[in-house]
């Protein structure tokens, strides 16, 4: 399997162009502000083909770019359905002084195709399976993508801003719910193997082990305090 991934723009946001082997067909994850360029170059040192863009979730510093990226290579959008009004309404999704400072500077809308997520559910792709939960918190419609486990290849789970190296996504924008992202965190990532593999939103890559055993909010959520710390302004993104 091949991942390649580059963070872009101003807040670093991760993007993942994802495939079964270079010069096969490819999925691209969250392809924020700035981050068209990094897209087509990775496109061509691994001789790929888009098939789809999927999003974590709504927030501009992932989702600037789907418009240019999309219509270049003539591939839908997946976005879970509480997030989508976010791609044409910046402003109401980061609040009225963040969107403002944005609005000059982007262009806003939707790509000509988009489809919805739902929790649960498999998005077959490029060869490959992507395992959808519903994870709010950080917004109303993060969804993390799961990938299993491939011969000596252990499982890869694309995490968004739910889960970070040492940290969670911030909750004091529109639609975040420090409760909601606590118990997002108890359903969808403390049932995960050790050696999963943790492709974040923003950040170094991890493993649930080592969120298991040093996360501040893991460990209170497994240690079933139902409270954790609350979460503090993001060392990164949005």
């Amino acid at each position: 399997m091949l991942i390649a991934g580059f963070p872009a723009g101003a807040w670093g946001t991760n993007c993942y162009l994802v495939a079964p082997a270079a010069g096969e067909e490819c999925v691209i994850i969250d392809p924020g502000h700035q981050a068209a360029q990094g897209v087509e170059e990775a496109v061509k040192k691994h001789r790929l083909k888009p098939v789809a863009v999927v999003l974590t979730h709504g927030h501009i510093d992932h989702v600037a770019s789907v418009v240019p990226v999309c219509g270049a290579h003539d591939v839908p959008a997946w976005i879970h359905p509480e997030d989508r009004y976010m791609m044409s309404d910046p402003e109401k999704a980061l609040g009225r002084s963040i969107g403002q400072q944005l609005m000059g500077e982007l262009t806003i809308g939707e790509p000509d195709d988009v489809k919805e997520l739902a929790d649960g559910g498999t998005l077959s792709l490029a060869g490959m399976e992507f395992s959808v939960a519903h994870a709010p918190g950080h917004t109303k419609g993060s969804v993390t993508f799961r990938m299993p486990e491939q011969a000596d290849i252990p499982p890869v789970f694309f995490s968004g801003d739910l889960l970070f190296a040492g940290s969670i996504g911030r909750t004091d924008m529109p639609g975040g719910s420090h409760a909601e992202i606590l118990r997002s965190l108890e359903r969808v990532c403390l049932p995960l193997d050790d050696s999963t593999v943790v492709l974040s939103g923003h950040g170094p890559q991890t493993t649930i082990g080592q969120e298991r055993a040093t996360n501040p909010f893991l460990r209170e959520v497994a240690a079933g305090l139902g409270t954790g710390p609350q979460s503090p302004a993001p060392r990164r993104g949005m």
